[in-house]
């Protein structure tokens, strides 16, 4: 009987399952699988960076952009937990990761050993597939089975293996089961079918709101709001799934969203929910009948009471509910969303326009929007960015789109630019953060470089964490312990071997996007950013009583008025 070494097995393993790249870091606990990785570096990447955080993050990028499990390795003790944030990251937003933890040699476990930590304790809210590998023999089916279970519960499978356990010999036995591996869809019930359409045309204010359990089914999506003439909202995870420029579309609800979305969403009298799990019950009309197509069953009717819940895939719903509904002609409640939102539409370019210092961060991501190549990948951090990016980039269904929706972690735009360009060569890849976010990941810069990953890195530099200075304003305090220091990210660019330019105005960086549309190398656009309000879609009572208490203490330390969003698109975003 042929022997082969477990390590190269389990390799084979990956390799069977369309695994094509790993990022990671090596060191002495997980040296085994990284020789393995370099016997087969011709057929599986290994993409190093910097930090294993980095890592995980861009593991959970490459997920939710391709739906392909993504894969990252660390050493175990301090590389295990600092890839934690980026397994966190790929468990809410429930895309497959496999996460390859090394771990000292069997024979020194539970002795208190140098960097040894409870690791299967340590990961075990994170995972959905949790193992201790303790025998050669069980590498490749335990990592076979890891692979099968993150594409099955859409969540994070840890493999803690001793590093001196698959450097033993076995025999070549064991076949992958990723040709036989095919996940099934829940048949639908014909009667909810009808019952839908029969509430669908029985509505006279009907929305559809769509989460990213939506994503596959673009062109079905589509169809469905057109044949029904339905406005539509859409998570900001699943920005993108039909164009935002779709004459239907209201863009986002919520903090993020826009007016149009909350007044739809409060004088509907019907809600259709397709693959969302939107948590901010606040932003939801619970007065009114619903609809739900949801995978997963323990969703359907969490966060609104729902009349008719299909357990089903989106795409499979749509599909039916399109054949078999008559079309409905535009109605009056089409009309006055359309209306309202072209009104919307004419507020946000006036917020480009308004007087300003410096670079305005509207503009600029209006800027970019415009100049976008139709697939451009999206990968855009949290804070500020997150909210201009939900109201001045019109993505497009060709486009991707990427963000850390649930943990909202500060710092995944540029694992998730390197993930993007890894697996997408060929996309044209922007990365848009704060000069909080990308400070926590900078070193990282240098892994895009070495890899030949050209990409646009645009840093809003306002020398604060802006989004956490209205934070602290909606609820009535003072700004404290948000001020940073400035870094010339432009320098730091050319250090790493990158291209960085400096840009001060609106027409410098204008110039900046347009020259570096098909970057040769990795570049940083380091925007002197002016500190712009990114102000709610809505704002609701609460956050108007924060923001006059905010006022006054303001006012009753510095003896001056504070500066405020202007009055005018206050008094828009509150009437």
């Amino acid at each position: 009987m042929a022997k082969i070494n477990a390590a190269d097995k389990m390799v084979q393993v990956m390799e069977a399952w369309g695994i094509d790249n790993v990022y990671g870091l090596p060191g002495d606990s997980v040296d085994t699988t990284v020789d393995a990785l370099y016997r087969q570096r011709d057929k599986i990447k290994f993409t190093q960076v910097r930090h294993e955080e980095v890592a995980a993050l861009a593991a959970a990028a490459q997920a939710k952009l391709t739906g392909k499990v993504g894969v990252c390795l660390s050493i175990g003790g301090p590389g295990a937990i600092h890839m934690l944030n980026g397994l966190y990251d790929a468990k809410m937003d429930h895309v497959p990761v496999v996460a390859i933890v090394g771990q000292i040699q069997s024979h020194l476990l539970n002795t208190g050993y140098f960097q040894e930590v409870d690791l299967p304790k340590l990961c075990d809210d994170v995972a959905v597939y949790n193992k201790l590998v303790t025998s050669p023999e069980t590498v490749p089916a335990v990592m076979d089975e890891a692979i099968r279970m993150a594409y099955l519960h859409q969540g994070v499978a840890v493999l803690t293996i001793p590093d001196d356990v698959p450097n033993h010999k076995i025999e070549d036995t064991f076949q992958p089961t990723a040709d036989l591996f095919h996940q099934s869809h829940p048949a639908i019930n014909p009667a909810d079918i009808d019952k839908a359409l029969h509430m669908i045309h029985a509505a006279k204010k009907p929305v559809a709101f769509f989460g990213m359990g939506a994503k596959g089914a673009q062109v079905e999506a589509k169809e469905f709001v057109e044949r029904y003439s339905l406005p539509f909202i859409q998570t900001m995870p699943a920005k993108g799934t039909i164009d935002d420029d779709h004459p239907n579309a209201l863009g986002q609800v919520g903090k993020l969203g826009t007016k149009p979305a909350y007044e739809a969403m409060f004088d509907a009298d019907l809600l259709i929910l397709v693959g969302t799990d939107y948590p901010y019950a606040p932003y939801l009309n619970g007065k009114i009948p619903a609809i739900q197509i949801e995978i997963e069953p323990t969703r359907i009717g969490k966060r609104h009471a729902v009349e008719v819940g299909m357990v089903a895939d989106a795409r499979d719903a749509l599909t039916q509910l399109n054949a078999r509904g008559e079309q409905i002609a535009e109605t009056g409640w089409l009309k006055a969303c359309r209306k309202n939102m072209d009104t919307w539409r004419k507020w946000m370019n006036d917020v480009t326009s308004k007087s300003h210092k410096g670079v305005l961060p509207s503009r600029t991501f209006a800027k970019m929007s415009e100049v976008a190549p139709s697939n451009a990948v999206w990968s855009v951090d949290v804070g500020t960015s997150t909210s201009f990016g939900a109201r001045f980039i019109t993505a497009k269904s060709t486009q991707k789109y990427t963000i850390s929706a649930w943990l909202g972690t500060m710092g995944c735009a540029l694992p998730g630019a390197i993930a993007s360009k890894a697996s997408m060569p060929d996309r044209p890849v922007y990365a848009v953060c704060g000069d909080g976010a990308f400070a926590m990941v900078m070193q990282d810069f240098v892994t895009a470089v070495k890899y030949d990953l050209p990409m646009v890195v645009v840093i809003l530099n306002n020398h604060m964490l802006a989004f956490i200075e209205y934070e602290q304003q909606a609820v009535g305090q003072q700004n404290y312990g948000i001020d940073l220091a400035d870094i010339d990210f432009a320098k730091f660019a050319e250090a790493c071997g990158g291209i960085g330019v400096n840009v001060a105005t609106d027409e410098e960086f204008d110039a900046a996007i347009e020259k570096y549309k098909n970057p040769t190398k990795p570049v940083i656009i380091n925007c002197a950013s002016t500190d712009e309000a990114p102000l709610p879609g809505k704002i609701i009572w609460d956050e108007a009583e924060g923001y006059m208490k905010f006022g006054l203490g303001y006012m009753k330390e510095q003896f001056r008025i504070p500066e405020l969003p202007p009055l005018r698109e206050l008094m828009r975003q509150f009437l």
